[in-house]
């Protein structure tokens, strides 16, 4: 039996998922201290000293029951996630996505860890793998000692992607006499609709594929050029990029249209000026609850910032836009979980060691919470020495970490939550909405289930 002063947990990274599973672990009785290296150590796209920040998009996505997103919040409502608590908290207007000011989110998640009585926030650089029971959530910007230590520990050399963020315009600096407001479809609180649109014609959306295609990158460092192969057999190129999140520049590469086909789509998007839907649009959707900053949907990128200005004041209704930040690129790291960890994110190699986020080869904010939920959640069940957590296979978050660490060793890469990794229905429902609703009901009802097992267990 686990001793009264031996149940105390270290988790390393303040991220989405670190600071979900201290949460969780700290309820459930255990004594937390949370390293986070910011603001001693800087990450280069980190750039407040607030836990659980927001990168990259402001959108934890679809809201809708029918949406894999959705589906997952939903789970995670049902399992008493602080950090989904604190976005909808500071949700902005985002049609049927969730958004949050990421300032206030941030604030608000920081506040309640600080204020946890069974948590203490740690401010210093993690260099090693703890020997005392903890979880690894450093997230995608994992730092090289510790990321050295990791390899020592695997006996293996972590994967590699490489992840772009978008820029944010200020809102005053967009000519509203150009773009329109709507969502897609109609879709959104707000009458007039909750993003943004600039609407190309024709001849402007191709000169400006043609500018982009042509436009100068930043050369990546030396130590984000790696050429990504571990020993588990899995190979990829230099400079490979996750396919969720191509930079826009990559994306326009593959074809003239690729684009239109793509997020600059207008379709479910009437131009109210000319009465037409656009061939093409950019959508720009509100990054704060002030609404003075709105972030470019989609437009993830690694062009150098003199050419993001030129070539994105092409945009209609953005030449004269203000950049309150320029999208850049980072390196992301992560395990080959497959090999490395159970579906509890235990370590197979060390009982009391768990992994949780992006590092373990989930892809998004809402799955990152959702493995720093399960991890925190577990590790808090091994210090009290009961039995670990599996979720049902039909549960979006179970069918994620099954993935992750059963896929194969030929093809695995991250995976963001979808409708493809639940195990089949038991009859076939062709129109892909109702199956989708199936999908998600079947997860809720069995989860549900789940849930009433342990109170009476």
């Amino acid at each position: 039996m686990t001793h009264e002063h031996e149940k105390t947990l270290m988790v390393v990274g303040g991220g989405l998922a670190g600071s979900e599973a201290a949460w969780q672990a700290a309820q459930r009785g255990i004594r937390v201290r949370l390293y986070e290296m910011r603001p001693k150590v800087t990450t280069g796209a980190h750039v407040s000293p607030y836990l659980a920040e927001l990168v990259c998009s402001n959108s934890l996505g679809s809201t809708l029951p029918d949406r894999a997103a959705g589906l997952l919040k939903a789970e995670l409502r049902r399992l008493g996630s602080l950090l989904l608590q604190a976005a909808e908290e500071s949700a902005v207007p985002a049609g049927s996505a969730l958004a949050v000011d990421r300032e206030i989110f941030a604030q608000k998640v920081t506040a309640a860890l600080e204020n946890h009585p069974n948590i203490t926030i740690v401010r210093e650089e993690v260099t090693d793998i703890p020997d005392q029971p903890a979880i690894i959530a450093s997230g995608p910007l994992t730092s090289p000692r510790l990321s050295q230590a990791l390899a020592r520990l695997t006996g293996q050399e972590h994967l590699y992607f490489y992840d772009a963020i978008a820029p944010i315009v200020v809102a005053d600096s967009i000519d509203m006499g150009v773009c329109f407001r709507a969502s897609r479809y109609g879709r959104g609180e707000q009458t007039e609709g909750d993003y943004i649109n600039c609407p190309f014609d024709q001849a402007r959306y191709y000169a400006f594929v043609e500018a982009l295609t042509h436009a100068e990158r930043i050369e990546l460092r030396a130590f984000e050029r790696p050429v990504l192969e571990s020993s588990a057999g899995v190979r990829a190129g230099k400079g490979k990029f996750f396919e969720g999140c191509l930079p826009i520049e990559v994306l326009a590469r593959r074809g003239p249209d690729a684009l239109a086909f793509g997020p600059l789509r207008p379709v479910g998007l009437t131009d109210p000026h000319t009465g037409r839907r656009p061939y093409a649009v950019v959508q720009l959707r509100q990054d704060n609850l002030a609404g003075t900053l709105y972030n470019m949907v989609g437009f993830q990128t690694n062009l150098k910032f003199s050419e993001q200005r030129r070539v994105f004041r092409m945009i209609p209704g953005l030449e004269q836009a203000e950049f309150a930040r320029y999208g850049q690129m980072h390196r992301n790291t992560f395990l080959f979980s497959p090999a490395l960890l159970h579906p509890t994110l235990q370590y197979r190699g060390r009982p009391g060691l768990f992994f949780a986020g992006q590092i373990t080869g989930v892809e998004g904010y809402v799955g990152n919470i959702a493995t720093g939920l399960l991890a925190g959640w577990n590790a808090a069940r091994w210090l009290h020495g009961q039995p670990l957590i599996v979720l049902p296979r039909e549960t979006m978050l179970g069918a994620l970490c099954h993935y992750i660490t059963h896929a194969s060793e030929a093809d695995f890469q991250p995976m963001k939550a979808n409708y493809g990794i639940l195990p089949p229905l038991p009859r076939r429902i062709r129109n892909k909405r109702a199956r989708y609703a199936a999908y998600s009901q079947r997860a809720l009802e069995r989860l549900d289930a789940f849930l009433r097992e342990r109170e009476t267990s």
